[in-house]
């Protein structure tokens, strides 16, 4: 059960995350200055960074959480899924995580549309692929403590990456009008069917 504290936390959230996208639509994200969002939002720019720690996180959100959240998502699925779909549930985990799709859909036009926000999201992305690189080599282990090759681990989490960033970019680009899953696993099948 939530607590009035969490509840309140979450609205204020709600109203500076709502105040930002809505700044950064008009305006363009490099022209939007973190005061300007404090004063729209009726607060002090100390108190818009106790909930944001810097103004890549109104967009990105935490990446750190949702990096450990893809991480244990992929390794609580069975032992018998393969790598592949072990990956995508952990996409759809993090994908769901944050957003609906509406806002989701706003922040990933954002990511893709300002290329400062895009490096910095390619540079977390990273480092996701490298934290995961260990738990699917042991999920494609071929017996007891033999796991595969890091060459096969790091193309396969690469691959999925690359996938899960096109089939983003692809939903953007038609604004949401095509089922971001649908595109995955069709960006996943060019590559896996046709090598």
């Amino acid at each position: 059960m939530t607590t009035l504290w969490e509840r309140s936390r979450q609205v204020a959230v709600q109203a500076i995350l709502d105040t930002a996208v809505r700044l950064f639509a008009e305006q363009g994200y490099e022209q939007t200055t973190i005061a300007q969002i404090a004063r729209e939002a009726g607060i002090s720019q100390r108190s818009l960074f106790r909930y944001f720690g810097t103004k890549e996180d109104l967009v990105c959100g935490d990446q750190e959480a949702l990096g450990e959240l893809l991480k244990r998502t992929v390794e609580q699925q069975p032992a018998e899924m393969s790598a592949w779909d072990a990956l995508r549930a952990g996409f759809k985990a993090v994908l769901t995580a944050n957003h609906p799709p509406e806002r989701a859909l706003e922040l990933s036009r954002l990511i893709f549309d300002t290329p400062s926000l895009h490096s910095r999201y390619i540079e977390k992305r990273l480092r996701w692929q490298a934290e995961l690189v260990p738990v699917i080599r042991a999920r494609l282990g071929k017996g007891p403590g033999r796991p595969a090759p890091d060459t096969q681990a790091k193309a396969i989490v690469a691959t999925v990456f690359a996938c899960v960033d096109t089939a983003t970019e692809l939903w953007a680009g038609h604004d949401g009008r095509i089922d971001l899953a649908d595109l995955y696993d069709q960006c996943l099948a060019a590559v896996r069917d046709h090598g």
